[in-house]
């Protein structure tokens, strides 16, 4: 599958659609050709053997010429075909000539069950692939090819293609929202499950950003766009699934490469078999070829070759329906076995926002007022800290004062000063309200909070300090419970923040963090990451943001957050939609799960690939019960593969 895709908008997206292999129709409409074929030729082998004393040489001979060339036409046609292209004998081009052998000694009903049953097993593959396919199609379903922009006062319908950043555009309640934005006006509920997969709507509001694709339930809402239309999380989910499904995991890939090799021995070793055991073991020449042409059948890896595909694909599929993205089978295949995982702090393990978690007043001023005037002239900065105590003082008042801020002046790296009410706030750190000042405020309260890893900020009236708030990026809930289930399954958890020694200490134990390792700087990250790397063997990097992504890059598994940056995102192997620290735990657990079913395909295939190229020698098998043991052990290692869908 191409990992090229273009916008998938408007007059586009059927372009696009085809690009992608057709996946909603050319696919499902391949699989089901196949299952008829394969039906109908079984049902022609049915006939042929049920009437075969009421038919004539010919007509007999003729309806299993049908019976060959309905069933085995796809399976020729692409063994043929590849065999040319990559000049290298393969599993079709076996059974081909297994077909073949079967009908030169006189065994055409069986060569023609093989056939059948090849051919039954290509279209279960198939559909297999169609399945791990969904992810994508179902999203594709989902792409809005219309909005209702305003332009000029006025409401007009346009291609979603030919949206521009920073236009508005109308989402009333039922509809799919076209585009990534930001809410201007209005509210409603979201299903975000198409980007998220989770089921409960999220209220959103004003400022809250909205993806394309989700679904205003119950209220319109005007957004303004955010991002072009060909570079929404919406297309990156698409263009992730569709790289994993093109990249191999190292079983998948060591399986193509023993392929080619086995299948040359294979033959080697059936053309020995014509003949050795008539010139050495005194057999019959006509029980020689026999057993060479069962041989050809049984020792086919059709079975070992289906073990890891499906699988994968599958464990790929089910993982994109539940927020996590993996970029290839190798990603799925490593993730269960790593021994450590090494978090970034701000935007991972926080909520990435300083949030006020305590407030101290002094007790001869009213805290409201302190309150309402300190929020007011913070809401006229820009800094993170500033807007975090503003949003606290919106919560915590019912009404706002009408507050009139005079001579505002933000002061690079300590804080802000404005006048109201003809008195001169000061507002920041120690050093810049008092040093002195502010050790004495409250018996040192400030020093205590700055201890247990917040940050502190200081109001002052004129000379006098009258409240102190701590403010932190707080650590998410999700966070704590993925921590505590990844230690639950041995994996050593640690942290790598540029944070000081106070605040990674603070939020580690928070977290509940075996290790943190504090003052980082990105290329420092990257060699505490290879030191682990030797340590533990197999390790996972997590984070968001530019200076994460040498990290992630250099570990064995890199994992980011969904609302990371672009280059994060770019360069990890897994991408957690929804920054769920919890969905790691869950993606370990199918990766494990993946990782055991491809065991036991393997060694089931290889297991009956050996009884019963044993049981041949010993002559105590016929090519009919050579030819249902062969595949439909085949059958059965796609269908255990298809377990992982669920």
């Amino acid at each position: 599958m191409s990992a090229d895709s273009h916008t998938l908008q408007s007059g586009d997206k059927r372009r696009n659609y085809d690009n992608l292999q057709s996946i909603p129709f050319i696919s499902k409409f391949k699989a089901h050709i196949e299952l008829i074929a394969a039906l109908f030729s079984g049902l022609l082998i049915l006939v042929t053997w049920t009437l075969s004393d009421h038919l004539s040489t010919s007509v007999w001979v003729t309806l299993h010429l049908f019976a060959f060339a309905i069933g085995g036409y796809a399976k020729a046609k692409e063994g043929i075909t590849e065999t040319i292209r990559t000049k290298k004998l393969n599993v079709e081009m076996l059974m081909i000539l297994a077909a073949i052998g079967s009908v030169i000694i006189g065994y055409w009903t069986e060569g023609a069950i093989l056939i059948f049953i090849f051919a039954l097993s290509g279209a279960l593959e198939t559909y297999s692939m169609n399945q791990s396919s969904k992810a994508i199609s179902s999203l594709m379903e989902l792409q809005p090819e219309e909005a209702l922009l305003i332009s000029n006062g006025q409401e007009m319908i346009t291609s979603v293609s030919e949206l521009q950043m920073g236009d508005h555009i109308i989402v009333r309640a039922g509809e799919r929202i076209p585009a990534d934005g930001t809410i201007i006006k209005g509210a409603t509920a979201i299903d975000e499950s198409a980007i998220t997969g989770e089921s409960m709507p999220v209220n959103k509001y004003n400022s809250n950003e909205v993806y394309a694709g989700t679904v205003a339930l119950d209220g319109s809402i005007t957004v303004q766009i955010t991002t072009k239309p060909n570079e929404t999380l919406f297309q990156k989910i698409i263009k992730l699934v569709q790289t994993a499904q093109d990249e191999k995991s190292p079983s998948q890939l060591f399986i193509e490469r023993f392929e080619s090799k086995y299948v040359n021995i294979v033959l080697i070793v059936v053309a020995i078999m014509m003949f050795l055991p008539y010139l050495a073991f005194g057999w019959t020449l006509s029980e020689s070829v026999y057993r060479a042409m069962v041989l050809l059948v049984v020792a086919s890896p059709c079975a070992l070759v289906a073990s890891i595909t499906p699988a994968t694909l599958s464990a790929i599929s089910n993982s994109a329906k539940r927020g996590v993205l993996f970029k290839g089978g190798v990603h799925v295949e490593n993730l269960s076995h790593i021994k450590a995982i090494a978090f970034d702090k701000t935007g991972t393990l926080t909520n990435g926002k300083p949030v006020v978690t305590a407030a101290h007043f002094d007790l001869n001023q009213n805290a409201e007022t302190i309150i309402d005037i300190v929020g007011t002239i913070e809401n006229e900065s820009t800094h993170p800290l500033a807007q975090a105590i503003a949003n606290y003082g919106a919560d915590k008042l019912q009404e706002r004062s009408n507050i009139e801020v005079i001579d505002m002046k933000n002061v690079s790296g300590n804080g802000v000063t404005a006048v109201v009410d003809s008195k001169r706030w000061t507002i920041g750190k120690a050093d810049f309200v008092g040093k002195e000042d502010a050790a004495r405020f409250q018996s040192g309260i400030g020093t205590t909070l700055a201890e247990q890893g917040n940050t502190v900020v200081y109001a002052k009236i004129e000379d006098t300090i009258v409240a102190v708030f701590a403010l932190k990026d707080t650590v998410r809930q999700t966070s704590k419970d993925a921590i505590s289930q990844l230690k639950e399954h041995g994996i050593h958890t640690i942290m790598l923040t540029g944070d000081n020694e106070l605040t990674a200490k603070a939020v580690a134990e928070e977290a509940g963090l075996d290790q943190y390792i504090a003052n980082c700087l990105p290329q420092e990250k990257v060699e505490h990451v290879k030191r682990l790397r030797k340590e533990y063997d197999n390790i996972a990097m997590v984070g968001d943001g530019i200076n994460d992504a040498p990290a992630l890059a250099s570990a064995n598994v890199g994992i980011a957050m969904g609302e990371g940056t672009d280059v994060a995102l770019e360069t990890a192997d897994v991408v957690l939609i929804k920054n769920d620290l919890a969905k790691i735990t869950d993606a370990i657990k199918l990766s494990s799960r993946m990782n055991r079913i491809v065991k036991q395909n393997v060694i089931f295939s290889l297991s009956v690939i050996f009884i019963l190229i044993l049981s041949n020698y010993f002559q105590v098998l016929d090519l009919p019960l050579g030819v249902i043991g062969h595949e439909g052990s085949t059958i059965l290692v796609i269908l255990n593969g298809l377990r992982l869908l669920r």
